[in-house]
């Protein structure tokens, strides 16, 4: 789940530059996509959204996994037979979801679709599963099953029952796209969030930067951090909202696909970068590598800033960013 949210001012203008804010909430890719336009009138800014959402459906009916005629499923139903020839729009997708299992040792897999879901965060679960379940829960899942062919553009699951989905990086990759699509377009600021993979251009009708509230993990209904958008796109990853506990020590809903269990330690990620995608991308990968390897990682990237707050309040930040001197009550 992602729990961030645009804190956005709208002030009424009378003259001739004077901009427009329209905002709509769909669904698409089974989630919630809140697209906002700010444009010279109304029409113009309802036929941008249209357009958005036209973009974001044709990039589901590409990559979709539970979509049965989509070219993810057609590899997914060929897992073990033979290879499928996709679009170089979803290879390279494909080739960039792979790139982060590689750099992230298989924290970050794209096959995790094949996951047993074992685990239920509805209030449902009594007793944890046994270890035998959870083991064979990932028997499936191995991204080095991937076989990737550039020159044919086609992919493989050598292993029979192998799925692959891109699930919230599919969302983050659309928001890219579309606020590309928007900028060529004329359409000069808006913001593009699904499901908080979220890809921003421009600024508010006021002339000032969009921002975003953090949520309190500690206290989901309180905003902790409120921080303006300095970089295009911003992702956040949390646990808080879907968990269980057992023993005394509590589970996330974010499951790591290589052990099959779920992700501890970390309550909360916020990634700032150029990219809805990558940001994506890490705030899932340091989910469930934890304090000290998801810092290692991303602390190599240093066009991607981060606001990280662990299980026990600790809050940990990118140098320049301001959140870096708060703390959580």
């Amino acid at each position: 789940m992602k729990y961030v949210f645009v804190l956005a001012l709208l002030l009424l203008g009378f003259n001739a530059d004077a901009q427009i804010l329209r905002k709509r909430t769909v669904k698409l890719m089974g989630s919630r996509f809140d697209i906002t336009i700010v444009a010279a009138d109304s029409l113009t800014a309802e036929q941008a959204i249209d357009t958005v959402i036209a973009e974001v459906t044709r990039i589901e009916n590409l990559i979709s996994d539970w979509k049965a005629d989509t070219q993810i499923s057609q590899v997914n139903q060929n897992a073990g037979i033979a290879p499928v020839r996709v679009d170089p729009e979803v290879f390279a997708l494909t080739e960039r979801a792979l790139h982060f299992s590689i750099i992230t040792n298989g924290a970050f897999d794209i096959s995790f679709a094949a996951m047993d879901r074992i685990w239920k965060f509805d209030g449902s679960m009594t007793e944890m599963p046994s270890p035998q379940a959870i083991k064979k829960s990932v028997e499936k899942v191995g991204y080095k099953h991937i076989v990737l062919d550039r020159v044919h553009s086609t992919i493989f699951l050598s292993r029979k029952g192998m799925k692959i989905g891109f699930g919230a990086l599919g969302e983050g990759y659309a928001a890219d796209r579309c606020r590309t699509m928007m900028l060529a377009r004329g359409i000069k600021a808006g913001i593009v969030n699904g499901s908080g993979d979220m890809s921003t251009w421009g600024r508010q009708t006021n002339g000032r930067d969009w921002t975003i509230g953090i949520t309190n993990p500690l206290h989901k209904d309180t905003v902790f951090a409120v921080v303006p958008l300095r970089q295009p796109a911003v992702v956040t990853s949390g646990s808080y909202e879907k968990f269980v506990v057992f023993n005394g020590k509590r589970y996330a809903h974010i499951i790591n696909p290589r052990t099959g269990y779920p992700a501890t330690g970390v309550s909360s990620v916020t990634v700032f970068g150029p990219s809805a995608e990558t940001a994506n991308g890490f705030s899932t990968s340091l989910m469930v590598l934890g304090k000290d390897a998801g810092l290692k990682l991303i602390r190599k990237y240093p066009q991607y800033s981060y606001i990280m707050i662990t299980d026990d309040g600790q809050i940990r930040s990118s140098p320049r960013l301001i959140a870096k001197r708060l703390r959580i009550r």
